[in-house]
């Protein structure tokens, strides 16, 4: 009886650890987990197990420490690749990979990342950025992918993130074009938590101001800057237009390409304007 009680016990753990964290599934033509805490560089240091909630077709996942790329080659390829990094305030990652999808169709080949989450340790979503954007280099041929018309994309906190990739990063990791929308860009905006809170889940709660400055993207783009396009919503609840006018006057105070959209409706998202956002996104990339 007690052998059996043990049993019964087991089994109830295990349904309840396989409900917590519920499969991925993104009908992807690869999926690469490329590294962790363990073999990358640096390590987020977040001990909690990896936590997923599913709605719909939806993902969100927190105290991720692995690396994923899902990546959607393009039907009939046209030399384009474009690396997405999910929002989700740097404290979740929001996969969706409806835009991959879609992007696949017209020929673009994309790739979305499950990024490990900051905790406080900037390096490391910064890390992963890099890896993705080296990786589709490296692989390039074989993904049928020009190396010079590889670009970035984000959405929220994943804004903030191509982004800043955008900027920072050299060489072999250096993006040649980026994609923003409704982005976090200042460190400086303190109009509502989930503004000011993405750079306090980047940076930690006791950032200094030499800190917030080298996170906000605005003040860090330069003359190397890739060509920039950016869509908003005027309505944004959460990362409020000034943040992309903000980076938009920056691209333009240094000659950097870039085309801006704000939108009368549609709040954190595009969902007043799919169709206009979906397709000023292909026409750029396309263009680049």
């Amino acid at each position: 009886m007690k052998k059996l009680l043990i049993l019964v016990a087991a089994v109830a753990f295990a349904m309840t650890a396989t409900a917590q964290t519920p499969t991925i599934k993104s009908d992807a033509d690869e999926v690469i987990r490329y590294w962790d805490n363990t073999s990358a560089p640096h390590s987020n240091c977040d001990s909690k197990p990896e936590k997923v909630v599913v709605s719909k077709d939806k993902y969100k996942v927190s105290h991720t420490t692995e690396t994923v790329f899902y990546i959607f080659k393009a039907e009939n390829p046209t030399g384009h690749g474009l690396v997405v990094f999910p929002g989700g305030g740097y404290k979740n990652v929001n996969l969706n990979f409806g835009l991959g999808k879609w992007l696949a169709k017209h020929g673009i080949t994309t790739m979305i990342v499950k990024y490990r989450l900051p905790n406080g340790h900037a390096e490391v979503p910064l890390e992963d950025a890099a890896a993705a954007v080296e990786y589709m280099r490296k692989n390039a041929d074989r993904l049928g992918i020009n190396p010079q018309k590889i670009g970035v994309s984000g959405s929220s906190a994943g804004g903030h993130l191509a982004a800043w990739s955008s900027v920072v990063l050299e060489g072999i990791q250096k993006p040649n074009f980026a994609v923003l929308y409704y982005p976090v860009i200042s460190g400086h905006i303190w109009t509502n938590k989930p503004q000011w809170s993405t750079f306090e889940e980047l940076l930690g709660k006791w950032r200094t101001p030499a800190e917030v400055n080298n996170h906000s993207v605005d003040l860090l783009v330069n003359g190397q800057t890739p060509p920039t396009l950016i869509l908003h919503c005027d309505d944004d609840p959460l990362a409020p237009t000034i943040n992309s006018t903000l980076y938009y006057k920056a691209l333009k105070r240094h000659g950097v390409k870039a085309s801006f959209h704000i939108f009368p409706s549609g709040g954190h998202s595009w969902k007043d304007y799919k169709k206009q956002w979906l397709d000023a996104t292909k026409e750029w990339v396309l263009a680049q």
